[in-house]
């Protein structure tokens, strides 16, 4: 019977030196940790996947991580987080690997595991390209680099020898950087298999930067209209952009017939190439019925985002002869950008008259036009 191969994704630093908590910052539109994740999740033999945290996170990588295997608390350094991830499953082979490593390929799982297969440890590596300089005593000296290799992650071994050899480092108090180096000290001779340039771990800043620049980006312009007559009901009240105008005549519509966010709806939906707000919250469906339009909003946002688009920014122009939207501008523009997840700088809003011209000019009711910009990463 083939052996249980469980991933372990150790997400528990500190970010010390990079300053930040670096492995839930968002790269491709996603958490640092959640490239590697997924990479294990769709390695044809990685039967499991676990998650290993600081415990005051526990439950939202739970939350964001349905399909883990197990989600566990980690300890005060890399060798207890490690141990505790390997404890958390009963898989008989174990590759345990550094959150900040996003870009773990499927080759190099595989070599890894083979190498696992042949000598029950095995990491991947990769020659040094630099001359290596080691302090001797007031003087440097010039290490042989033919003899040195570095050491990446994901580091893999059979479950029991490496439950010894945390048991072993523990009991005689020995700190062990790697997996490997706790095996190492067993007794074991780990195999060391090819490794991957393109497996860069993010420790500082400038390697966040990096990382960024291994994507490309595809840009999306959307465009909406809308327009609303007036009502004659004096129960409803004025909504534009998602601020209330009392003592204004309102707007007639299904929901609260928010002019300047149905337009702005429309171009998000439109950039991304998905329907209209009319198929997405149609005016015959009473659940949309007085319904605040910031919440069409949102939910465009949404929609665009699963399909992997980020609202960068959204320039709006209402058409009307009444009100004046000026005093309550900032307000229109935050109420917008908190729907939309962006900066209330990414939101332009302006408004014109219709010089008197046609049925906006009569002040037979408002219109808006929006255009909107969406941004789509890729690897």
């Amino acid at each position: 019977m083939k052996p249980r191969v469980a991933a372990i994704v150790l997400a528990a630093g500190r970010g010390e030196r990079f300053g930040a908590d670096k492995v839930n910052l968002s790269l491709g539109g996603k958490p640092v940790w959640r490239w590697s994740f997924e990479a294990f999740l769709a390695h044809p033999e990685v039967d499991e996947v676990g998650l290993v945290c600081a415990a005051e996170h526990v439950e939202a990588y739970r939350i964001a991580a349905p399909e883990a295997a197990f989600v566990v608390a980690g300890g005060a350094s890399r060798q207890e987080s490690s141990e505790l991830g390997v404890q958390a499953t009963q898989a008989e082979i174990v590759l345990v690997h550094d959150a900040a490593r996003p870009f773990a390929s499927t080759g190099l799982v595989s070599r890894v595991l083979e190498g696992v297969r042949e000598a029950g440890a095995a990491a991947p590596s990769l020659p040094m390209t630099d001359t290596v300089k080691q302090r001797d005593g007031d003087a440097w000296r010039t290490l042989d680099r033919q003899a040195l290799r570095t050491v990446q992650t994901p580091q893999g071994a059979r479950r029991d020898l490496l439950l010894q050899a945390f048991e072993a480092a523990r009991a005689e108090g020995r700190t062990c950087t790697d997996e490997l180096s706790a095996m190492e000290a067993i007794g074991v001779r780990p195999a060391l298999v090819e490794g991957d340039e393109g497996n860069m771990k993010i420790t500082h800043p400038g390697d966040l930067e990096k990382a960024l620049a291994r994507f490309g980006t595809e840009t999306r312009v959307g465009f909406g209209y809308d327009v609303h007559a007036f009502s004659d009901d004096p129960g409803r009240v004025l909504m534009l952009g998602g601020v209330a105008f009392e003592g204004h005549r309102a707007l007639a519509g299904h929901s609260d017939a928010d002019v300047l966010l149905h337009a702005i709806a429309d171009a998000v939906l439109g950039a991304a190439g998905l329907p209209d707000i009319g198929h997405h919250f149609p005016n015959t469906d009473p659940e949309w019925k007085d319904r605040p339009s910031l919440d069409f909003v949102a939910r465009a946002a949404s929609l665009v985002s699963s399909e992997g688009w980020r609202v960068t920014n959204v320039d709006a122009t209402l058409i009307a002869e009444s009100p004046k939207i000026g005093p309550k501008r900032e307000a229109i523009r935050a109420g917008i950008a908190a729907a939309l997840g962006i900066e209330p700088d990414r939101v332009g809003i302006k408004a014109t008259t219709h010089e008197g011209i046609g049925a906006m000019g009569r002040g037979e009711g408002i219109s808006a036009h929006a255009v909107a910009t969406l941004v789509r990463i890729r690897l």
